[in-house]
């Protein structure tokens, strides 16, 4: 069976991934969410001209001469601001944040001025504006300040409570569905059989849709059976995507297949021109997308690096994208690949050029966890590519499970 190539294989997921529903969120929740609509201020910030500076509000014109005597005639506190205006030879004392008094416009440092009760003596020339912030330095009421399809960071979380917004419309969470299927998997921590293993891709892919911005809903996992699987996809209710982990293969207990036609499955594509992670399903069961991807660790964690992180941001509005190879230098020599595209792990460092090294680990094999997880990012090495020297360039993409920013 020919494998389908792999720009073939992003392109149709990509057309197949639906864009969710928004919602309205308070701001103090929207972390990691992804705006559905640009947001404007609601006030002018700062409203009024303010100090930046603790010290004395003066006219600038009474102190071009140095030293100047001028008498102390209030006092403005944020909150507090002086009510009156400022005359010749007056000035205020004022707080950082204060309002500038009427009449003001420059502000002398208290650490420039000797103080005798109500005499202030100038010893520094204040031109206009000096320490002081104009109404609006910051924005103006009105201005739209953060767009549609914009992920919030914790930094525009302060500034959406800066221009007075307490709820903002985000688009819905994604609830993914994760289901494992072999009679051989147990749980974390459960007695462990000489013919078991560990199950570890539905926790490791639920980590990933959490870091992505997601629900995960864990099915458990389904034995080899029709009766088994049936029975797990019952929590599919409710879901906007289903992940499925092992049982898409040609094998005789590979049944996901089989069974999710059963229940409706339209499969688009099931096998992929790529390594690790040939045996990658997609299709929809009704308008539900559903990807099973394979059961050995590594394989199942690059589909889901490459096919699953693009779906979950076009899902909260973002566009449906892998992150963007860079140029590296290769840290180690690596084989002629063959008719699948190959992510090989590597690690990177840096030459006494500055160059971005990636040296590829000796073993590969699919079932190999502690390298994917001490990795850094992978070797990308194009269908029939030939083989490369160490200081060869090559192109690599870092590993990042995460679409946050702080």
């Amino acid at each position: 069976m020919t494998l389908l190539p792999l720009d073939e294989a992003f392109a149709k997921v990509g057309e197949g991934i639906p864009v969710l529903s928004f919602e309205q969120q308070s701001v103090s929740e929207s972390l990691g969410r992804v705006l559905a609509e640009d947001v404007a201020a609601r006030l002018t910030q700062p409203p009024t001209a303010v100090s930046s500076m603790d010290g004395y509000a003066v006219r600038s014109e009474d102190v071009l001469n140095q030293p100047v005597t001028l008498i102390r005639i209030g006092e403005s506190q944020a909150g507090g601001p002086f009510d009156g205006a400022v005359a010749a030879g007056q000035c205020v004392r004022i707080f950082t944040g204060a309002p500038m008094p009427e009449g003001c416009d420059a502000v002398i440092m208290q650490e420039d001025c000797d103080v005798v009760g109500d005499r202030i003596t100038m010893k520094e020339v204040a031109f206009k504006g000096k320490f002081m912030r104009r109404a609006g330095l910051d924005f103006n009421k009105g201005d739209i300040l953060l767009k549609k399809g914009q992920l919030l960071n914790a930094r525009d979380i302060g500034l959406l409570c800066a221009m007075n917004v307490p709820w903002v419309k985000v688009y819905r969470k994604p609830r993914i569905a994760i289901l494992a299927t072999g009679d051989e998997l147990v749980m974390p921590g459960e007695s462990v059989q000489e013919s078991q293993i560990i199950s570890s891709n539905s926790l490791m892919i639920a980590a990933m849709v959490q870091a992505m911005g997601g629900i995960a809903i864990n099915l458990g996992i389904a034995q080899d059976s029709e009766e088994s699987l049936r029975e797990t996809l019952e929590g599919l209710e409710g879901a906007d995507l289903l992940v499925t982990s092992g049982g898409v293969s040609v094998g005789e207990y590979d049944l996901v297949r089989k069974v999710l036609g059963d229940e409706g499955l339209n499969i688009d594509f099931w096998r992929i021109a790529m390594k690790p992670g040939k045996p990658f399903m997609f299709g929809h069961i009704g308008n539900k997308p559903a990807m099973g991807l394979p059961g050995n660790p590594v394989s199942s964690y690059i589909t889901a690096f490459l096919f699953l992180r693009p779906a979950l941001r076009k899902m909260q509005g973002g566009a449906f994208q892998q992150d963007q190879p860079v140029r590296a230098i290769l840290g180690a020599d690596v084989p002629a690949n063959t008719t699948r595209q190959e992510y090989r792990r590597a690690v990177f460092s840096k030459d006494l050029n500055g160059r971005l090294v990636a040296t590829p680990y000796d073993k590969q094999d699919s079932s190999m966890l502690a390298n994917l997880a001490a990795c850094e990012g992978f070797i990308i090495r194009p269908i029939n590519s030939p083989a490369l020297k160490a200081g060869e360039q090559t192109d690599v993409i870092y590993v990042a499970d995460s679409h946050l920013s702080i």
